[in-house]
């Protein structure tokens, strides 16, 4: 039989063994810390005039939860960060935080997780904007009774804030990639909104109560997420029921629910280069000068509550010093009302590119007699079987090649700018036989202009010929069609190519982010603490672990001064490269 001493020694054997943290591991993410105003941002809202001095002050605590995020993939949870910074760091950082020693017990533990607990929740409190209580159920009426006394002022100023600081934590993962961008990328952006869970149970429409967590609120998704220019799916034909059997029912089923969430939206906004397909180079290592897409800002809210707000509150933050691009969005925001997303972007320098849901195909405005088909200006006159083409192609009237060729016979009846867009938004615009690419008999300078180019075929019309027919140009305010319009063709290669690569890569980030192995950005149980305030900051903390990891999972595949790269970048097809079926000792002639 083991004596208690022995007993004992096995014991000590079975608990978990801390790991001092390392001082240069430390060191380095204070540089970063200490690049950005994230404390001077922090520090005057919880002053301490009054009272006895903290045993840990802003700085400290911003690095423990910026150490806790490196060393458990992203998660953040207060029990981590006060066992860092109290039994980890060595006795000079644990001075420079103000954390006096604590005894490795139960006792020293609570003593200074409650130290901790206090000044994460005085940080919140000062940046919370929802005036209810977290953790407690409350009745509807007052709740109700609660929000209406609120100071929608302060609430406004408290959210501003929460973005504010949020974004400054998740900027410090890109302090390294800034060099590898500036110059070289044209400031190209996606913008969507991704469901996260909450750290609480949602109950049902019908319940008297709110949940634990009154800020958050029940994602449902029902609908396929199909986009109308996967092709190879329209192509085929329906299935024909057997002899024998009775045809199916027309009536419509009820939509089967896919998914269903407590939680928030954070809408993201990533950065990503439409000009590269991001492929390795023929040597299989990844290209230096494409930098892999990364979360540049974000912004959280109820789930599908003030989309297109909410996705330009999240563009405040991008960082200033890049160009404005592309910004390409589903349909979920070209949906939106003009003033609340599709103008401010515009306002902000950014070009949209949308893709269009099956009611918004086709001649949907007008103005100066110019079509707005699917986004562009056209001709008054362009073709009926070109206005269609894409709504004949959804419904199965024609195949893809036709609708591709339709596509570039459009290109002949689009409105050209004359000039770029004023201070203001007017941008004057030409018809396309001022251009010289149809020749029109409403203008007779433009006949004769030679074969090679087209006659309009002008559709009879009893009244008078509109401005853009009589007139040379004319000037297209921004108000003009503005919850469509996009500069690029749609449906052209150009548009094709930026808008799916900039889809696929917020598509791409959203599963890397929400690996199960690491940030498991989905999961509840990764951010512990109530409150779209505490959610907000805590999931701060996993999408900049997600853009580090994604830099160090590049800067890896990349092949450095002539040697081999330390890893080989994730292949994305299945299917062999050529070089498989290399002969041995086969010498590639130049």
């Amino acid at each position: 039989m083991t004596s208690r001493l022995e007993r004992h020694a096995s014991i000590e054997k079975l608990r978990s063994h801390r790991k001092a943290v390392l001082d240069e591991d430390v060191q380095a993410l204070l540089a970063d810390l200490d690049t950005t105003t994230l404390v001077a941002e922090i520090e005057p809202l919880v002053p301490n005039d009054r009272g006895p001095k903290r045993h840990l002050n802003v700085r400290g605590l911003l690095l423990g939860m910026s150490l806790c995020s490196a060393l458990r993939s992203g998660t953040v949870t207060l029990c981590a960060v006060a066992d860092l910074l109290a039994f980890g760091l060595s006795d000079a950082f644990r001075t420079q935080f103000d954390i006096p020693w604590y005894p490795d017990n139960d006792y020293g533990f609570e003593a200074f997780y409650a130290v901790v607990r206090r000044l994460f929740h005085k940080i919140i409190d000062a940046i919370d904007p929802s005036p209810l209580p977290k953790n407690h159920r409350l009745g509807l009426n007052y709740a109700a009774e609660l929000e209406a006394r609120a100071d929608r002022d302060l609430l406004a100023h408290k959210r501003t804030l929460l973005l504010r600081v949020a974004n400054h934590v998740l900027g410090m993962s890109l302090l390294h990639a800034h060099p590898l961008l500036e110059g070289t990328w044209g400031g190209h952006y996606v913008v969507d909104a991704t469901v996260v869970g909450t750290y609480a149970k949602g109950l049902a429409a019908d319940s008297e109560e709110t949940s634990t967590d009154p800020d958050a609120g029940w994602y449902v998704r029902t609908a396929r997420h199909e986009d109308p220019l996967a092709l190879d799916k329209l192509a085929a034909p329906p299935p024909q029921a057997k002899k024998g059997t009775k045809p199916a029912s027309k009536t419509k089923k009820k939509p089967r629910l896919k998914k269903k969430l407590y939680g928030f939206d954070a809408s993201l906004i990533v950065a990503r280069d439409p000009e590269h397909d991001g492929a390795p180079l023929p040597d299989g290592s990844a290209n230096p000068d494409v930098v892999p897409a990364l979360i540049f800002a974000f912004s959280v809210e109820k789930p599908s509550h003030r989309p297109g707000e909410v996705a330009i509150e999240a563009l405040q933050h991008v960082d200033p010093r890049y160009p404005r691009g592309y910004l390409a969005g589903d349909r979920l925001y070209n949906d939106q009302k003009p003033e609340n997303f599709q103008l401010p972007i515009r306002a902000m320098g950014y070009q949209p590119v949308y893709d269009y849901a099956k009611d918004q195909l086709g001649s949907k405005g007008e103005f100066g007699g110019a079509q707005l088909i699917e986004g562009n200006w056209y001709c008054p006159s362009m073709p009926t079987h070109l206005v269609t083409a894409t709504s004949d192609l959804i419904a199965k009237r024609i195949d893809k090649q036709t609708w591709i060729q339709r596509i570039r016979a459009r290109t002949a009846h689009l409105l050209m700018p004359k000039e770029k867009a004023d201070a203001e938004g007017h941008r004057r615009m030409m018809c396309p036989a001022q251009a010289q690419r149809l020749q029109c008999i409403l203008k007779p300078h433009t006949l004769g202009s030679g074969v090679e180019i087209p006659l309009l075929d002008i559709i009879p019309s009893p009244t008078a010929p509109p401005p853009v027919c009589k007139q040379r140009s004319m000037t297209v305010p921004p108000e003009a069609g503005a919850a469509l319009w996009q500069p690029l063709q749609y449906g052209h290669d150009m548009w094709q190519r930026v808008y799916f690569r900039l889809r696929n890569s917020i598509e791409g980030v959203n599963g890397f982010a929400k690996d199960p192995l690491h940030e498991r950005l989905e999961s509840a149980g990764t951010r512990r603490i109530r409150g779209i305030a505490a959610q907000t900051i805590l999931l701060a903390f996993q999408l900049a672990h997600a853009n580090r990891r994604k830099l160090a999972a590049w800067a890896d595949a990349v092949a450095l001064k002539g040697e081999r790269p330390r890893r080989r970048p994730t292949r994305r097809r299945e299917t062999k490269p050529i070089g498989t079926w290399t002969p041995t000792g086969f010498v590639q002639q130049t």
